[in-house]
């Protein structure tokens, strides 16, 4: 398989477009299963976000019924926690929909249950065509031996820099190709002893504590050689490891030189990078086009990640979002003609352009058009850039990720406030993660 790029992501929004319908190929039920591949059959296709997405899915499956005027395809769509609960309660009665967007973090327990459609078999015959995906990338859809999901787009860590809060506190960021955790937390404490302050009185920092999002000690552990989930379902690390990496910013937390939590609460939705009162924050490389729109700063740069080791990034793609199939539908030679339109045909990486990342499939990424310098532009240069660095298969995440994912952030707070130590915080964790994982 050919090595590429891509990256994004999107959410939000209730609303239905054209029909809605929770059973596979409800429009079949009582037909008989016809070996004509130019037979009509109807399919189901749901997906989270807003009524941008919808418009410009709407795009695509004019230009799929072109193609194949026997497949119609009837559609709905919602906000993200809604799309779960529906999927959910579809699950329990195995009446999934033929195909519908997928979040890495819901395939470990659908899959226990056997509710995806193992697409392999189609991968294998080229009804869908991964010859222009990254392998690293595919893997990340496959779970005991099943492709259950195909990524449309992808993102990875970038460090987003504001020159301007830099320059005004005199620091100078590291060399970013072999910068360690320690020469960033050097240049953080650089930052917020500087004393500079806004405008408007703020002081200026360097970053919040990164310790408190777990997704950035999953990279610190790829980065120290650990696998972060096991095949089975279980964590590959222990307790020692989460205290080790929050005691990375200890010293930073001790001298209150990591942007105040307080501060931060009261700035939601926002946050201190947004507001151009932190000079740096590491985030997934899509998040460029919200920080510019955010912060009004045109300029915002995007770096490296730090590493344990220099210059040994272990980074890795995620997907923003995959593609899956019910394993209850009627009709799966269809859902993967489906699947593979969306994934590959050049057009619809022109209608959605860096809407849902940048596209994982080669020709669609090329087909994106992007103007140089604009937002598109910078984040797929940069995905080329790290190219190389791209060591890593996507870690999928354990059953109940959503859960303990939250319950890590609200002890970062904890941590934040004093409230509690490192020892503390991956002792109730862990009981926390026991019972989400059960």
């Amino acid at each position: 398989m050919k090595r590429s790029l891509w990256k994004y992501s999107a959410v939000v929004a209730v609303a239905a477009l054209s029909l809605t319908a929770c059973a596979s190929g409800s429009g079949d039920d009582d037909a008989a299963p016809s070996t004509d591949p130019t037979a009509p059959v109807t399919l189901n296709f749901t997906w989270w976000g807003n009524d941008d997405r919808a418009a410009r899915y709407q795009q695509a499956l004019d230009l799929f019924q072109e193609q194949y005027p026997h497949i119609t395809v009837q559609t709905s769509f919602a906000a993200f926690p809604d799309y779960w609960t529906q999927r959910s309660t579809e699950a329990a009665g195995r009446k999934l929909p033929d195909v519908m967007q997928f979040d890495l973090s819901y395939l470990r327990e659908f899959n226990q249950n056997g509710q995806l459609l193992d697409l392999a078999e189609y991968v294998e015959d080229g009804s869908i065509d991964l010859s222009g995906y990254d392998e690293t990338l595919t893997e990340s859809g496959v779970l005991d031996g099943k492709t259950i999901g195909i990524p449309t787009s992808t993102n990875t860590f970038a460090m987003f820099q504001n020159p301007a809060v830099i320059a005004a506190t005199g620091a100078e960021f590291p060399d970013d190709a072999d910068y360690t955790w320690e020469d960033y937390n050097d240049f953080i404490a650089d930052v917020s002893s500087a004393g500079a302050k806004t405008a408007d009185g703020y002081q200026l920092y360097g970053a919040v504590d990164y310790t408190g999002t777990f997704w950035f000690f999953i990279q610190w552990l790829l980065q120290k050689g650990v696998t972060p989930f096991e095949d089975d379902g279980t964590f590959g690390f222990d307790e020692d490891d989460v205290v080790e990496f929050l005691d990375l910013t200890a010293d930073l937390r001790a001298d209150k030189a990591v942007y105040p939590i307080d501060r931060g609460t009261s700035l939601l939705p926002k946050g201190g990078f947004t507001v151009n009162e932190s000079a740096t924050e590491m985030s997934w490389d899509n998040f460029l086009a919200a920080y510019v729109a955010d912060s009004g700063t045109q300029d915002i740069a995007l770096a490296q990640i730090p590493s344990v080791e220099p210059g040994e990034k272990h980074l890795f793609f995620k997907p923003s979002m995959l593609l899956s199939a019910g394993a209850n539908t009627e009709h799966p030679e269809a859902a993967a003609t489906l699947i593979n339109f969306l994934l590959t045909d050049p057009e619809v990486g022109k209608i959605f352009g860096t809407s849902k990342g940048v596209p994982a499939d080669e020709e669609q990424r090329a087909a994106v058009e992007t103007e140089e310098g604009s937002v598109d532009a910078r984040v797929i240069a940069y995905e080329e850039a790290v190219a190389e660095q791209v060591t890593e298969s996507t870690p999928i995440p354990v059953k109940g990720f959503g859960t303990i994912e939250a319950k890590w952030k609200t002890l970062g707070e904890e941590l934040a406030y004093g409230t509690i130590t490192p020892e503390d915080f991956a002792s109730q964790w862990f009981s926390e993660a026991e019972l989400a994982t059960s």
